[in-house]
């Protein structure tokens, strides 16, 4: 009995300090965003606080915080105070799915736990938009759960032909099952629909319409102000830095616990920024004519393929 409570206390602390290192990662992610679109728009990023700008994001979060919380005559408070909460804690949730082969919280069902996270991300951000009353962040919030939603089909089908070709529902397996040749090497199409799925998903350019400046001012966290708005942006970070750790387990073959890892993690999240420096964006009949005409086809194509290739490599076994 003592020892499965020292066991509990460990995993509960092995998190928090999971979350720390997270939170930490998620300031850095800011400063190199920053520095890298003032190096493609020939300028300097932040290099004032610190030695060449590295306290900056401290400096950001410490103005962020200790400015005055305003809260809408108009809102309905109590949801709308607890939205950026609610999506900061799915955002950190989920970073539990990842195989960390350290004594870590580690399960057989990660790949449907990340779903189920991916899913609930959408109600933080509708009752951010709803609970604000206000016609712009109704706006940003609708368009944000609609593309969200059509994105969540496609990567939900690209995980299942890999469920399939991989036999289990646990990252762990993935990680294993490349140790040869990469899935990004075998399946470049779906690495591609992945990522740019993943773009959709965290709202970024060139999907970022629920923030649209040009028509809807800064979309649904037009409302919010010092705090709210500073854990509504760690969590979008915080979901940038996980897809990108996720994408290197699914598609490059890295554990957690190897140095590739996290080098393959800070390049893909390079790409995140790349193309937010790169790329206009999109219209938004464009962008669901993507999802729905393009991406999904392809997912469900390789889905059959892989079906039929599991069942002829089983049947001549």
């Amino acid at each position: 009995m003592a020892n499965r409570f020292v066991f509990k206390v460990v995993e509960v602390v092995s998190y928090i300090v999971l979350i720390i290192c997270v939170l930490v990662g998620v300031a850095f992610v800011t400063l190199m965003e920053r520095k890298i679109l003032g190096y493609i728009q020939i300028r300097k990023g932040p290099n004032k606080v610190g030695y060449m700008g590295i306290l900056q994001p401290f400096s950001d979060a410490v103005k962020l915080f200790t400015k005055e919380q305003t809260v809408p005559t108009m809102s309905n408070f109590l949801p709308y105070y607890l939205s950026p909460v609610f999506s900061l804690f799915i955002a950190l949730l989920v970073w539990v799915v990842l195989p960390y082969e350290i004594g870590m919280i580690s399960f057989n069902m990660s790949v449907l736990f990340f779903l189920c996270c991916l899913s609930l991300g959408v109600y933080s951000t509708m009752s951010a938009g709803w609970s604000s009353n206000c016609k712009y962040s109704l706006l940003g919030s609708l368009r944000a759960v609609a593309q969200t939603i059509s994105y969540e089909v496609s990567l939900a089908l690209i995980l299942l032909s890999f469920i399939v070709l991989v036999g289990g529902v646990s990252l762990e397996m993935f990680k294993d099952y490349q140790e040869d040749v990469w899935f990004s090497v075998v399946c470049f199409p779906l690495a591609l629909i992945w990522f740019t799925s993943c773009l959709a998903e965290t709202n970024r350019t060139p999907f970022d319409f629920a923030e649209g400046e040009s028509e809807l001012v800064s979309g649904f966290n037009t409302e919010y102000s010092s705090g709210g708005f500073a854990l509504i942006f760690m969590a979008e970070y915080a979901s940038i830095l996980f897809m990108s750790g996720l994408f290197s387990t699914i598609f490059l073959g890295s554990g957690v616990c190897s140095v590739t890892f996290y080098i393959k993690s800070v390049l893909v999240a390079f790409i995140f920024v790349w193309v937010r420096g790169t790329l206009p964006r999109l219209r938004y009949d464009k962008l669901m004519y993507l999802a729905w005409k393009s991406f999904l086809p392809v997912s469900i194509n390789y889905l059959i393929f892989f079906l039929g290739f599991k069942s002829i490599t089983y049947y001549l076994m």
